[in-house]
């Protein structure tokens, strides 16, 4: 699957973490952007590791797992690894493809960029970061 540039922008305004953002930012998101293809299957991300990116989802989906508990189930227009963007400390879990899965990658260097012009964007992540805690947290006490 191959995604132009202007697909991207329209994926990612489509993204809550992103949707709030001007054209201008979208477009320099998109430009950076790098689409990336796992088969169904692959770890996309590994649990330890150092991570340099966040990445969203535009087709297929994805388990996010520790150990062998399943956290969540992510698929188009969901994204991870915006822990590892801001603290650049290992991930915290590791995502596996369920089915062929295309990414669109975000260099941490490019989404910090893009978070000191654009404050909102810091705001948006806060509120997913708030969400995914209150739902770990939820999952911990069942």
């Amino acid at each position: 699957m191959v995604v132009l540039d202007e697909q991207k922008v329209d994926l990612l305004r489509r993204v809550d973490l992103f949707s709030g953002l001007p054209r201008e930012s979208l477009e320099m998101l998109a430009a950076a952007a790098v689409e990336i293809d796992f088969p169904e299957g692959r770890y996309i991300v590994q649990q330890g590791m150092v991570g340099s990116g966040l990445l969203v989802i535009v087709s297929g989906s994805v388990r996010v797992v520790r150990g062998d508990d399943v956290l969540a189930t992510l698929g188009p227009g969901d994204f991870f690894g915006e822990l590892s963007v801001l603290d650049q400390s290992p991930r915290s879990a590791s995502v596996i493809a369920q089915q062929p899965t295309t990414c669109l990658g975000i260099a941490s260097w490019d989404l910090l960029r893009v978070l000191d012009e654009q404050p909102s964007l810091g705001l948006a992540l806060l509120r997913a970061l708030a969400t995914r805690l209150r739902a770990a947290d939820e999952h911990v006490r069942h």
